[in-house]
């Protein structure tokens, strides 16, 4: 019997449209699916039903993966494929296994010898990226940086650093209600020449993405508090 496959399945970012950021090719391949691994059951329900809206959603079979999931239950995650049927991962938001859980689904399915394919889909990291002016050619995605204030300052100044020194982008995200701290954290401890890109809202109605030195920024910062944010800084 032929393996099934691992579909790596975008999610729109925000409430953008559908049809203005997701090929109809993935609702083919969502059609073909019945089990999938995502993030949250209740709003990967309700993409699919935006996305596919004569899907029979009891007829399908759930899975959660998120940073709770024993790494010993992900093989049993994927066993459909092994009887031959697709599986499909699911993000939050954007494409899945990028800065997502779902990556753990992927190297699952990569070790057992599965079909892996992602699909067609915005990814906010890139997207940024493509926007801010800065150098595509070499970048690093850094997460998440430190929460504590010391530590925060030493990585804010080793990323910017890093940024002169490898002539890299270096980009990083923060959870959403520290937006305001973060923003207030790199003008202070970045050079007034650096560059500062700032993403929120990535093809929504209100998308922002704009790129200032840092000392144009200490003039004024955005209001994006609890919005999702990309950072961006590169050197000036």
């Amino acid at each position: 019997m032929n393996k099934g496959t691992l579909y790596l399945i975008p999610v729109t970012l925000g409430d953008t449209p559908i049809d203005n950021v997701l090929p109809s090719y993935n609702r083919e391949i969502i059609s073909t699916i019945k089990h999938f691994i995502v993030e949250d059951i209740r709003s990967a329900r309700r993409f699919l039903k935006k996305s596919n809206p004569d899907i029979v959603i009891d007829d399908l079979t759930f899975y959660t993966l998120n940073e709770h999931t024993k790494g010993e239950d992900i093989g049993a995650y994927i066993k459909a494929t092994e009887q031959g049927l697709n599986v499909g991962v699911i993000s939050e938001a954007g494409c899945p296994a990028v800065a997502d859980p779902g990556a753990d689904a992927v190297a699952v399915a990569q070790r057992k010898g599965i079909k892996v394919v992602p699909l067609v889909g915005p990814s906010s990291i890139l997207m940024s990226l493509m926007a801010s002016g800065f150098n595509g050619q070499k970048f690093t995605f850094n997460g998440y940086l430190p929460i504590e204030a010391n530590d925060r300052a030493k990585a804010i100044k080793m990323l910017e650093q890093r940024a002169y020194l490898e002539d890299t982008t270096q980009i990083f995200i923060e959870a959403p209600y520290r937006n305001q701290k973060l923003m207030a954290d790199l003008v202070k401890n970045c050079r007034p020449q650096t560059r500062l890109c700032i993403a929120s809202s990535i093809t929504c109605e209100n998308e922002y993405i704009i790129t200032k030195t840092i000392k144009d920024w200490s003039k004024s910062l955005p209001e994006i508090n609890k919005i999702p944010a990309i950072y961006l800084i590169y050197k000036g």
